[in-house]
């Protein structure tokens, strides 16, 4: 298994098409979007969306690399989104017990945070990449040209994870983000290009500090822990539900930790700016009840990431019975 920081490689080119000796792991949309890319190819390809994020698509790309006849010395590239390069990296390392892999992440979400820090997996019902390992890609291909083809609404999901890491370490990115919008960074590259080798420097820092999450990797959970849960329960883009988790976390530090209301105010603004939602009308109960399988929880509570301030983060451990207040407090917006 690999365990060392893996290379990354940054650039702007029309995507090129792929070396033949290695077997690529893709979903039909970006197959069919770059169809020269992967002629000559060894390709596996499934259906998108989180509904195939399963247990079901690993024993399906199992039996398409043995049809390969793939081996222990076979390269396994993921392309694509965050599904992609977590179910490509979870096929890659139980395979044979493991291959070399890496990943070219084709969305904005997928470059700031999901390929990278060695975290892939499946989903379980309604629990998030429940089944899973963590092991480090040996190379990461940061291409900025698949963003051209990025929906809009993709784009929205990414800056979730970049607002995200100004919030937990970089107060300097929160203000320079309220300075601009998303059509700034997608009308100057030079400009995103930096954005998002400043996400990938906090988060390979953070990875490299604790890969295992023992520590300090906690912090990057931030809007996630009720944001999970509402993503599976109501079928939410991803970057939509971490933003309405990033609330929530500030209505509990409001109370747990008497931090100012208007951290939790800023935020709501900032996201409003990149077409994020800051409210939803959720079931509290049914958040509560996938919150007690979390993976963070323990016997009585949750470890929850908090902000003390814009750019200074804290873990947590709460009660269930304080992250159920919370919800009921943010449900439809009742504090900011």
């Amino acid at each position: 298994m690999q365990s060392s920081s893996p290379k990354y490689i940054f650039q702007h080119s029309n995507p090129k098409p792929l070396p033949a000796k290695s077997i690529f792991i893709t979903d039909t949309h970006i197959h069919e979007l770059y169809p020269n890319l992967f002629k000559g190819t060894r390709t596996i390809v499934f259906r998108p969306g989180e509904e195939h994020k399963t247990q079901e698509t690993v024993q399906y790309i199992t039996k398409e690399l043995l049809q390969f006849e793939a081996h222990r010395k076979t390269t396994i590239v993921g392309i694509g989104g965050g599904i992609v390069t977590d179910i490509a990296g979870y096929a890659a390392s139980t395979y044979m017990r493991g291959l070399p892999f890496g990943f070219m992440p084709t969305t904005l979400l997928g470059m700031v945070d999901a390929a990278i820090g060695g975290k892939n997996g499946v989903n379980y019902g309604l629990h998030k990449n429940l089944v899973g390992t963590i092991n480090q890609p040996g190379f990461i291909i940061f291409d900025t040209a698949f963003l051209e083809t990025l929906p809009d609404h993709e784009w929205s999901n990414g800056f979730a994870e970049v607002i995200k890491y100004a919030c937990l370490f970089d107060s300097a990115l929160f203000d320079e983000l309220n300075r601009n919008d998303i059509r700034y960074y997608r009308n100057n590259k030079e400009a995103l290009n930096t954005l998002i080798q400043i996400c990938v420097q906090w988060k390979t820092k953070i990875v490299n500090e604790d890969e295992h999450e023992n520590g300090n990797r906690k912090l990057l959970n931030f809007g996630h822990t009720a944001g999970h849960a509402i993503e599976t329960l109501y079928h939410m883009p991803h970057g939509q539900a971490v933003a309405i988790g990033m609330i929530i976390a500030c209505n509990i530090a409001e109370k747990e930790l008497g931090a100012d209301v208007s951290i939790g105010q800023k935020l709501a603004l900032l996201l409003s700016k990149y077409d994020l939602p800051a409210t939803f009308d959720f079931n509290v109960q049914e958040v509560i009840n996938v919150l007690t399988m979390d993976k963070k929880r323990n016997d009585t509570g949750i470890e929850y990431i908090l902000l003390k301030n814009i750019g200074e983060a804290c873990i947590t451990l709460l009660s269930f019975s304080s992250i159920e207040q919370a919800l009921v407090s943010t449900k439809n917006g009742s504090n900011h």
